[in-house]
């Protein structure tokens, strides 16, 4: 396994849809990017949620503990289609 940079997610202020923004390059994290971290991809990376950044030039993986905590029920955003 290659060594990958990790960043801190962000959540998006004011937008409708809980959405969560790359902490590298500030793209939105599409849903199908976002998952539980099982430990077997990620074993070194304590966070228990990842959001990989599907930007082109980026690519980056983000912990999204930190961002999950803004959002009132956190768990609306595994139910909501990208």
């Amino acid at each position: 396994m290659s060594k990958h940079d990790h960043y801190r997610a962000v959540a998006a202020e004011g937008s409708a849809v809980p959405t969560l923004l790359c902490g590298h390059c500030h793209s939105t994290l599409p849903r199908a990017r976002i998952f539980r971290n099982d430990g077997e991809r990620f074993e070194d990376f304590h966070c228990r949620t990842i959001g990989l950044c599907s930007a082109d030039d980026c690519g980056a993986v983000n912990c999204c503990d930190d961002a999950l905590a803004a959002f009132d029920n956190p768990d609306t955003l595994f139910g909501l289609a990208s």
